[in-house]
């Protein structure tokens, strides 16, 4: 199953991803001024995945992406894809899980794996 994980940019705006359940990251969001914007927006979309429509593209550089509308709304931009194959199943990925997805919040500036570097340094 997929997750939304929200995260900040470098200029301390919040966006978030879907990314599939392989951890690649299928679309970016637009930035958000606070943290729970990004969590409304997400359960927004949770809740009414069936009115999302998926424009999709071909750049110059013959990769296909598409822009996700929530009503006429863009929402999101995805990644590039190398086919128009893969670009449809990122979209299937988004239909079939983004309504069970859970919400990961990787915003805070806090390392979560600080404990364990201290355990470890002590160790040697």
């Amino acid at each position: 199953m997929g997750a939304f994980v929200i995260s900040r940019r470098f200029n301390d705006e919040y966006k978030f991803t879907f990314t599939s359940r392989k951890g690649k990251v299928i679309f970016t969001s637009l930035s958000y001024e606070l943290r729970f914007e990004c969590e409304e927006d997400i359960e927004k979309f949770k809740s009414s995945i069936d009115l999302a429509r998926f424009l999709k593209f071909k750049g110059s550089g013959g990769k296909y992406f598409f822009k996700l509308m929530l009503g006429e709304v863009h929402f999101a931009t995805s990644r590039k894809y190398s086919t128009e194959l893969l670009l449809q199943k990122g979209i299937r990925e988004i239909v079939t899980y983004a309504s069970k997805s859970e919400i990961l919040d990787f915003s805070s500036n806090e390392s979560i794996f600080e404990d364990e570097v201290v355990e470890e340094e002590e160790m040697d």
